[in-house]
Parts: C-alpha cells; structure tokens; sequence
C-alpha cells in the first residue's frame, strides 16, 4: 500500500522571508523541500516558483527554471574537493553559460560580500566547516537566485558557526529581498526566521509567524 509523504499541504512563502520547516524526522520536510526545489513532482497539486507554475516543465525547461530562480544549500557543503572556493561558486555560472572573466568577478564579489575575500584561492580543506557552508551560499548566490532552499545547512556545525549562517542567511533576505525556506532542527536559530511551518506525519501541524 502506497503511503503519502506529504497530504493536503498548502504554503505560501512571502518574497524576502526566512522561512523555516521543521518537525520530527519522517515528517515530510525534505520531501516538501524537494518538490519547491522542483526534485521531485507532486503526484497532485501545483508547485508554483515565484509565479511560474512546475508540473508541466520538463528536461530543459525545467533545468533553465531551476539556474534562475533557485539556489541550493546543503548539510554537507557538496563543495568540490580539489577547486578553490571561487571556482566552486563559478559552477552554476559556468551552467549558465556566463563568459570565464564575468564568473571570476561575480564568484569574488559573492564571497566578499559574505566575508570570504581573502579565501577565494583556498580549497576545501583549507576552510573550517563554518566557512565551507559559506563558500556554499556564495555558490547558491552566484547566479542572483530570488529564492535559496537550504537542507540543513548548520547540521554539522559548531553553535557559533550555526548561528553565523543563520546570521548570513537573514542578511540574504533582508538586503537582497530573497526568499530563504530552510529545513533545520535547530530551535535556537528562530530568532533569524520570519516563519515557522512545523510538519507532522506529512502534514502541517501549525505555522508561527514571528518576528
């Protein structure tokens, strides 16, 4: 018997909020995550991304969709070993076609902009895990994104590099009018995030909307 992992959820994020999904695990927040991101397709329903709807876009629609309205934060950085932090933030731009000086200048600014100016020629294993998720913002950033999905971004990290990617994330929505919807299990981050949408058994409990 086919068990749903999601049922009758309808959520509507603002333009420029820090929304986060939580709830126990098996609830249903990365599954809904992922159907935002367009990962996955709901077997009923629309998905609709900054206005567009997603059930009827396939191949390379669907791709051309996701490098322009869609950046992507993960828990474990999914950041290339052996590139430096600025050529890892040049891939989405490389996907996108943008010429090698053009990148080059956007993945510096990016990463100055979050305060890793001075590690642009630094790899992976020369960052701490606070900025490795960093570099990985920057990454998500790269190709003016209006909105970033993050699965667990401060998963793996230490109190204080958590609440400085909670910090950074917050800076994203505030300044450059992103939408960030965030799936964490971290209750002390609240203080960052607009919008509380709490998941249970695939549906949704309750949202809170703070401050």
């Amino acid at each position: 018997m086919d068990y749903p992992a999601l049922r009758d959820v309808s959520l509507s994020i603002p333009k420029g909020e820090f929304a986060a999904i939580i709830g126990p695990s098996g609830s249903g927040k990365t599954t809904l995550l992922n159907l935002i991101g367009t990962l996955d397709k709901p077997t009923k329903g629309e998905v609709f991304l900054d206005g567009t709807p997603t059930s009827a876009l396939r191949g390379n629609g669907l791709a051309e969709l996701r490098n322009r309205k869609l950046g992507f934060v993960f828990q474990f950085f999914n950041l290339v070993p052996y590139l430096t932090a600025e050529e890892n933030v040049q891939l989405p731009l490389v996907a996108m076609g943008v010429p090698t000086s053009k990148r080059s200048m956007k993945a510096k600014e990016v990463l100055n902009q979050l305060g890793l100016g001075d590690k642009v020629n630094k790899k992976p294993s020369e960052l701490s895990g606070g900025e490795q998720q960093r570099v990985a913002i920057a990454r998500a950033l790269a190709n003016e994104p209006p909105i970033v999905l993050a699965d667990e971004p401060t998963g793996n990290l230490d109190t204080k590099s958590a609440e400085n990617v909670a910090s950074v994330l917050r800076t994203i929505c505030e300044e450059r009018g992103v939408t960030v919807i965030m799936v964490t299990h971290n209750l002390e981050l609240s203080k960052y995030i607009n919008r509380m949408v709490y998941l249970r058994d695939g549906s949704i409990e309750r949202i809170v909307e703070l401050a």
